[in-house]
């Protein structure tokens, strides 16, 4: 599998063969063969979406936490808001949440943010709940699978942040229910049939009685979600088998 490619983040050659450097799951990027790691912080690449947290307001921008080694400013200019400067407290204080789009990376590996773009901006109300990044894709699912069972059938709504990070929000039980739906994907990510699964859990937790709301909530959550509250996956990412990957162990 290996042939044609070069090694890349998680992977290292020895003798011509390319093995996994983490414990991880295989993702062939060509050129590279690289293993994203199933635990670790969130390393960020331009153009991720990402939810981040407001930890500190500055005159002209606001430190956000977005799960990755260095905090990530988001200067006033990236919001679509008109901002003066020392008045960044008026639009957003600390523990306040959103969701930006990682613009660019400096080789200091400073992290510039944007909330300027479709589906970008502050978060009302809701739950953020946190997953490995490398669970993002089966989140979503193939084609947006995963994420269309969970709101189909909790009629919560929900954004997706290629950071690990999940808001939810709509009834106290949609909420409940997506949550333990995430917390599935995450401790069974690794094996088929998990779309399956998930939706038996959602099914079996459902009262028989609130299909009316259920399906008028979801309507609504549809409508209201941002357009791009998913990230861009691809038709193999859906598919994690062969999936995990030991250290220094498996060849490709």
């Amino acid at each position: 599998m290996s042939q044609g490619l070069r090694p890349g983040p998680g992977t290292y050659r020895v003798g011509g063969k390319v093995y996994a450097s983490v414990l991880g799951l295989l993702s062939p990027k060509p050129p590279f063969l690289q293993v994203i790691p199933l635990s670790g912080r969130y390393l960020p690449k331009p153009e991720d979406v990402v939810i981040g947290t407001v930890t500190d307001c500055q005159g002209t921008f606001w430190l956000l936490d977005i799960g990755a080694p260095r905090w990530a400013p988001l200067h006033m200019t990236g919001t679509p808001w008109n901002v003066e400067i020392g008045e960044t407290e008026k639009f957003l204080r600390v523990r306040d949440s959103v969701i930006v789009r990682v613009e660019n990376l400096d080789p200091t590996g400073r992290i510039g943010v944007t909330m300027l773009g479709d589906g970008l901006g502050k978060l009302e109300g809701g739950t953020i709940v946190t997953v490995s990044p490398a669970r993002i894709p089966r989140v979503v699912g193939r084609g947006g699978s995963m994420i269309d069972t969970i709101t189909r059938h909790t009629g919560a709504q929900v954004a997706v942040g290629q950071n690990g990070r999940v808001w939810i929000n709509g009834s106290p039980d949609a909420i409940l229910r997506a949550s333990e739906a995430l917390r599935l994907i995450e401790e069974q990510g690794q094996r088929r049939g998990l779309t399956e699964r998930v939706e038996s859990y959602l099914v079996s937790t459902s009262s028989s009685n609130d299909r009316g709301p259920e399906t008028a909530s979801r309507e609504s959550a549809h409508r209201d979600a941002p357009p791009h509250h998913v990230p861009p996956v691809g038709p193999a990412d859906e598919r994690i088998d062969p999936d995990s990957v030991g250290p220094g162990t498996d060849e490709y």
